[in-house]
């Protein structure tokens, strides 16, 4: 009588592995560097950050203000180019989790929103790389805010741009929102291939995701208030980036150890993502 049981695990194992064939074993692996590239923009980011809580230098700047003081260090334009074309991963496969839908739920309006989210973080990943060669050329300055002040203006141009910036504003307090409910419910570690991971590497990998995904989360609800305000009041200069963001937490009372908190939080995210690049879950399973 044959082993129903051996028989399903090699049916799994085999359509496992035609998924797996699909992608190039050349893509998935640049996509890992893309998330290492990713991860390291918000180690200079969260780094900037706790040095600017202690006066010890630094700044309270996004990707393009961290993309800035890398161009300023020997070597830093290089190293801009290097994380440029590392985030293009991050691009190539965002576009082939959109259209190859990995997981295909049942439900349709599922498939769709993770179909939407995953073309938006690859429109979003492109513009990162655009700014990390721009500044590498010298071609823009790191000015995050001044850019989302330009977008929420050409916004508020267009009929019912308040109502759209508010959208905008609505869909970044939601993300937020999930980020947290994902840091609480630690289902980020589903993207962990935990059997090819040591229990170091996999206790550090919960709590880098973890703290960075709160903290993360807290700084977008910032941003996503500043797109709710610029709604209301119709003014651009409403509109912040993650910089105004965390000027704004500075302000608050003891924002100085805010800051610092949620800096660390920021670079902690940056090793979440490095590790996730190693150790993500790259199929069309």
């Amino acid at each position: 009588m044959a082993d129903f049981s051996s028989i399903a695990t090699r049916v799994t194992s085999s359509q496992s592995s035609s998924s797996s064939q699909d992608i190039k074993p050349w893509i998935r692996g640049f996509a890992r560097v893309g998330y290492i590239a990713r991860g390291s923009v918000y180690l200079m980011i969260g780094a900037l950050a706790l040095m600017a809580a202690f006066g010890a230098g630094g700044s309270m700047s996004d990707s393009s203000g961290a993309f800035s003081a890398v161009a300023q260090a020997p070597f830093g334009e290089v190293l801009l180019w290097i994380v440029g074309v590392g985030i293009i991963g991050i691009v190539m496969w965002s576009f082939i989790e959109a259209f190859k839908d990995p997981g295909h739920s049942d439900s349709l309006w599922k498939s769709a929103f993770r179909r939407l989210t995953h073309f938006i973080s690859g429109i979003i990943y492109s513009a990162l790389s655009y700014n990390a060669f721009m500044i590498a050329m010298h071609a823009k300055s790191g000015s995050g805010s001044g850019s989302k002040q330009s977008m929420s203006a050409k916004l508020l141009s267009q009929p019912f741009g308040q109502w759209i910036v508010g959208i905008v504003g609505a869909i970044i307090i939601g993300y937020a929102l999930y980020e947290m409910y994902s840091a609480h419910k630690e289902t980020y570690t589903k993207y962990f291939k935990r059997h090819e991971m040591s229990d170091k590497e996999w206790q550090l990998g919960k709590k880098a995701g973890k703290l960075g995904l709160y903290s993360r989360g807290f700084v977008f609800l910032f941003i996503g208030y500043f797109f709710i305000q610029t709604a209301i009041t119709a003014d651009p200069d409403k509109t912040k980036g993650l910089d105004g963001a965390l000027s704004k937490i500075a302000q608050q009372p003891y924002g100085q150890w805010i800051l610092a908190v949620v800096a660390v939080g920021l670079f902690l995210y940056g090793v979440y993502q490095i590790l996730k690049g190693k150790n993500r879950h790259l199929s069309m399973y």
